[in-house]
């Protein structure tokens, strides 16, 4: 189980929260309970039109598959958060935020949910953050694996179990918006809250 002297900020199942980063501080996203997925997305505060790029990352990462020591960068090429621990080592940075039109369009017998892109959305918005702005987040714990020959993906359970984590250090000052997963299929069915902590920079020298 995951232990830490910092104060534990908690995601109920299937919402999400955001706040703020400095430079240099570590991030840990928890998975408290085991398969339970979050999308992180991470905003530059001094320009929020700076954001996490899918895209950009898989590039220059040349592979789909990120894990300790891999860096994140914005659309602008920019490093925004490097993971320096990983407890899974299977996150996906393909899938973009589940939505209301994915359980529109995905699920047949599941009820309307705003899904993470909502619950993002939500979180963001007092940052001045637009709804169609949102970019393809980092899964943390998603397991998604892919077809060598085909190109085919699925979304399987997670692989995390309970108290695993991934960290990540901040190389700018962000906004982070951070969700627990609203989508059945990529939590196994269940849906578990999320843990995260913050050590702040100063607090590490």
């Amino acid at each position: 189980m995951f232990e830490s002297n910092e104060p534990v900020g908690i995601i109920p199942p299937r919402s999400g929260a955001a706040f703020e980063l400095e430079a240099g501080d570590e991030l840990t996203v928890i998975d408290p309970e085991g398969g339970q997925v979050a999308d992180l997305l991470a905003v530059s505060r001094e320009d929020i039109r700076e954001m996490l790029s899918s895209g950009r990352t898989l590039d220059y990462a040349e592979r789909i598959y990120l894990t300790t020591h891999d860096k994140l960068y914005s659309n602008r090429s920019n490093v925004m958060l490097e993971i320096v621990e990983d407890t899974v080592g299977r996150h996906d940075f393909l899938l973009t935020p589940c939505s209301e039109a994915t359980f529109r369009l995905c699920y047949d017998n599941e009820p309307p949910h705003p899904g993470c892109h909502g619950n993002l959305a939500a979180a963001l918005r007092p940052y001045g953050i637009e709804e169609d702005a949102i970019p393809v987040a980092f899964n943390c714990f998603m397991n998604v694996p892919v077809d060598g020959q085909t190109g085919k993906f699925r979304v399987l359970p997670p692989l995390s179990k309970a108290g695993d984590r991934i960290v990540f250090k901040a190389r700018m000052d962000l906004v982070i918006g951070l969700t627990a997963c609203s989508a059945p299929a990529s939590n196994g069915g269940s849906f578990k809250p999320i843990h995260y902590s913050v050590r702040r920079a100063e607090d590490s020298q």
